[in-house]
């Protein structure tokens, strides 16, 4: 962040405040770059400020709460399982998009007392789940954040989230992005081993959109990869996105990994990926995200059912 006397300011103090709300530009701007003083740089800062605040005061008041998409098998059409994300409702703000407020809370650690409110809610509603009439092979995805994925006692968090609600471990997939597995390869295939040891199950979420090395991913105890929506959305029309399905798929079978392909909405896209060998469908075609309370009303009244 740059700010030049004396058209930013008069006195030092006054250039640093600028050259500092340069600066949070500059990282609202992806990093890597520079920015100069503006005075509506100000008015930005303000607002990022205030929703900062408002953050911290949702955490203590309670004010997040998780939808779940349903996961559809293939094989069955029934529900084998439910990703778990996250929504803010806020008394002043409405409700918040997680494209808001993440990577603030990514910025200013707030990810992790959210992300571990995740962990023990998501284990919570799952408990739930399985206690309903063929509910017993349910499980639910929780997304990890690269701070999350630091973060020293998280092996703990999960343990203590499974023996709180009495849930074995291959009831909960723990989701990560590839290009956070190779940040540092060495780390996450012990990381990755610890939570395959509680019996978690873990997989690869955005796959084909980072930078993995197929060397790596080979040795890392994988259960499923995840098709990114950038690669369903052209479906069956586009050469490219077929033949990148296609792929993954194969890959995934060599593997022996389950293949789940996310952000399907029509049928076209249902029925190519099913021909192709994916095992689970999950997008807007089978349900949009859903409250707790909404899911299991569609279980009860038979809408949705449990594997």
């Amino acid at each position: 962040g740059a700010a030049i006397f004396p058209r930013d300011g008069a006195s030092r103090s006054e250039l640093l405040q600028h050259a500092d709300i340069a600066m949070y530009r500059a990282k609202d701007q992806g990093r890597n770059n520079y920015q100069h003083y503006a005075d509506h740089m100000q008015s930005r800062l303000k607002l990022r400020m205030s929703m900062e605040t408002q953050l911290r005061r949702a955490l203590e008041n309670e004010e997040f709460e998780l939808f779940y998409q349903p996961q559809i098998a293939v094989a069955t059409g029934r529900v084998t399982g439910a990703e778990a994300l996250i929504r803010w409702r806020s008394p002043s703000l409405g409700m918040v998009s997680p494209a808001q407020f993440i990577p603030l809370a990514e910025e200013t650690g707030l990810i992790l007392p959210i992300g571990s409110w995740v962990i023990d809610r998501a284990m919570r509603d799952l408990a739930t789940w399985l206690q309903l009439p063929g509910g017993s092979d349910c499980q639910v995805a929780i997304n990890l954040s690269a701070r999350q994925f630091s973060q020293p006692n998280l092996l703990e968090i999960v343990a203590d989230g499974l023996q709180k609600n009495l849930l074995q471990g291959d009831k909960v997939e723990l989701e990560i992005t590839e290009s956070l597995v190779m940040t540092n390869p060495q780390r996450a295939k012990e990381l990755l081993a610890s939570w395959r040891a509680l019996g978690c199950h873990i997989a690869i979420d955005d796959f084909g959109t980072g930078y993995s090395s197929l060397a790596y991913l080979k040795s890392f105890p994988l259960d499923r990869l995840k098709i990114d929506r950038a690669f369903v959305l052209g479906l069956p029309d586009d050469v490219s996105d077929c033949a990148i399905a296609r792929a993954v798929i194969a890959l995934g079978h060599n593997l022996n990994m389950e293949i789940l392909a996310e952000g399907v909405e029509t049928q076209a896209q249902n029925d190519f990926l099913a021909n192709a060998g994916c095992h689970v469908i999950q997008g807007y075609y089978y349900s949009k995200p859903l409250t707790a309370d909404t899911l299991l009303a569609h279980v009860r009244s038979g809408q949705l059912k449990l594997a």
